[in-house]
């Protein structure tokens, strides 16, 4: 969304770039994140998105997943709750971390969330439970809405998708979403595809007892950069690639 923040030069100078009253197609939005991503490191690209939910009301809650085709350009670490032979499935996936009881008993004393993502067989649920207060502050308990309680015999399909595109996506307490959806340095139709599987998650997210209008504004931003507003039509009508 639009800031009010003070910038320095290089956000000036980008800024120029951008008519902040026009509402840009997404190619042409796509574009000009990408020009005005100025940072010496590779900026990451956001869709900010406004809806009409109240999140005062838990049944207008939005929590979903998005797999993003070409990924977010993040190196995601992915630890696994797991157990008997499990281990060595998960390990074989290509986890990060095994969440056994030294690394539980590190998250509840210590506070340790050194990963990104954090999956559990379902038989590891009543051992975890107690680790709610410290995983799910940062949106890091594992939750069968958004697929990270699993069967062991889907645990590699799981850690494939989270270390790949898949990302959660949250209400915040404005009805707002931030979502990564790549890197400036992707091509100009990855990122189209990533919005468009990042909106689709959403849309098909919409709370039923949402009525009229769900999306009112949607914007693009990098890192470092002034927000980009999207024609919200346009952007509704991309079709994942």
């Amino acid at each position: 969304m639009p800031s009010t923040t003070k910038h320095g030069k290089r956000y000036q100078d980008a800024s120029k770039l951008v008519e902040r009253e026009k509402s840009y197609s997404p190619e042409e939005g796509v574009e000009l994140a990408k020009k005005t991503a100025v940072a010496k490191f590779d900026e990451s690209i956001e869709l900010h998105i406004n809806t009409s939910a109240d999140p005062r009301h838990a049944d207008q809650q939005i929590r979903t997943v998005a797999t993003l085709p070409n990924g977010t350009g993040k190196t995601i670490r992915v630890l696994a709750f797991v157990q008997g032979e499990s281990v060595s499935v998960a390990r074989a996936a290509g986890v990060d971390f095994i969440g056994d009881e030294d690394t539980i008993e590190s998250i509840e004393k210590d506070g340790w969330t050194g990963f990104d993502v954090a999956i559990a067989t379902a038989d590891m649920m009543g051992r975890i439970g107690r680790l709610g207060r410290t995983l799910g502050r940062k949106g890091l308990m594992p939750n069968p809405r958004t697929g990270t309680v699993v069967q062991p015999q889907d645990l590699p399909r799981a850690i494939e998708e989270a270390k790949g595109g898949r990302i959660e996506i949250r209400m915040d307490r404005t009805a707002n979403l931030h979502i990564v959806v790549g890197k400036a340095s992707f091509s100009e139709e990855a990122l189209l595809t990533n919005i468009a599987a990042a909106l689709d998650a959403v849309s098909k997210a919409r709370p039923v007892s949402s009525k009229g209008q769900f999306f009112n504004q949607i914007y693009l931003t990098t890192t470092m950069g002034p927000s980009i507003k999207l024609d919200m039509v346009q952007a509704l009508a991309l079709k994942v690639l």
